[in-house]
């Protein structure tokens, strides 16, 4: 009788577990069914969400009209790297789109004037991300310039002015540092490196290792990137869709229209200036970011041109 009991709990564990497997089982495979159905698909059965894959390196690539040299595995792999980083790094790929559309009109023209490549352009994404930041080094602005450089390109750097954080002149100031930087190599290429390590530098690593471009350049790692991170800027935000970005034009960000109103005496009170125009503080800076503090001392009685942003575009709260 023992026994018999013994032999019909094994079975009866048996069948429970037999039961409570079958019961995992067929969860698992309806849980499978649902994310696999879940799948947008096209009509032959392919995924169509989100995948992480190898980028396509444009056989064309170049840099204001020369060539990048695929033909050297190094440099491909340096190409590959920027294109990789900057396409996989979403949301900093759509905050450059977004500022570009903003600010792009203003320093195209700029650059055309000047003679120089629309490429350029790009080189300010790559340098700031079109934000007025500060370098541990002190570069300052859309254009990363030194105190030191802006001096003597003629812009005014002081306590209350700081004409790096002008969209337009530092724009031509960028400009003409690269046409001498341009002069001087013979190369835009070159010339964009040069903006980033110096004239100086880059003459040096010429020199040391006996190479007249900058694909043969062995340099630092913030220049050795430089010139291939613009290049995978420049296709990125020239073909968006290709790389998987998807943003309305209603999504980008636009200047706001502004007047100018031209001062040529000291200003004692920014935000008593600007409470004038119905607008504030905040906004006054927001448009004329080169105005340092919040008065203006211009005992020389300089004119400058403040700009003012057309009404009704901001909600200032009495």
């Amino acid at each position: 009788m023992k026994v018999i009991k013994n032999v019909l709990m094994i079975l009866g564990v048996f069948f429970v577990g037999s039961t409570l497997i079958f019961a995992v089982q067929n969860q698992y495979s309806e849980t499978a069914m649902l994310v696999e159905e879940s799948q947008p698909k096209t009509n032959d059965g392919e995924e169509t969400g989100y995948r992480i894959t190898a980028i396509e390196i444009p056989e064309d690539l170049n840099f204001a009209g020369e060539p990048v040299p695929f033909e050297d595995p190094e440099i491909m792999e340096r190409v590959d790297r920027e294109f990789l980083v900057n396409t996989y790094w979403q949301s900093n790929a759509l905050l450059l789109m977004k500022r570009a559309n903003k600010f792009f009109p203003i320093i195209e023209p700029i650059l055309a004037k000047n003679g120089i490549p629309d490429d350029f352009k790009y080189l300010a994404l790559a340098e700031s991300g079109l934000q007025n930041v500060v370098s541990p080094a002190g570069a300052t602005g859309f254009w990363q310039i030194m105190s030191a450089t802006g001096k003597e390109y003629g812009l005014e750097i002081n306590s209350n002015v700081d004409e790096r954080y002008h969209v337009e002149k530092s724009t031509e100031v960028a400009c003409r540092y690269l046409k001498r930087s341009k002069d001087k190599f013979g190369s835009w290429t070159l010339a964009a490196a040069a903006y980033n390590a110096g004239a100086g530098g880059i003459q040096k690593y010429m020199g040391i290792q006996k190479a007249d471009g900058y694909y043969d350049l062995l340099l630092g790692e913030e220049t050795g990137r430089y010139v291939f991170r613009i290049l995978a800027i420049k296709e990125i935000l020239s073909n968006p869709e290709k790389y998987g970005f998807h943003i309305e034009k209603e999504d980008m960000y636009t200047a706001v229209p502004t007047f100018n109103v031209e001062i040529n005496e000291p200003v004692s009170n920014f935000a008593d200036f600007a409470n004038q125009y119905e607008i504030n503080y905040k906004i006054l800076k927001r448009h004329n970011p080169w105005l340092r503090e919040p008065h203006l001392n211009n005992s020389s009685r300089k004119t400058y041109t403040i700009e003012i942003p057309n009404k009704g575009y901001y909600k200032i709260s009495k």
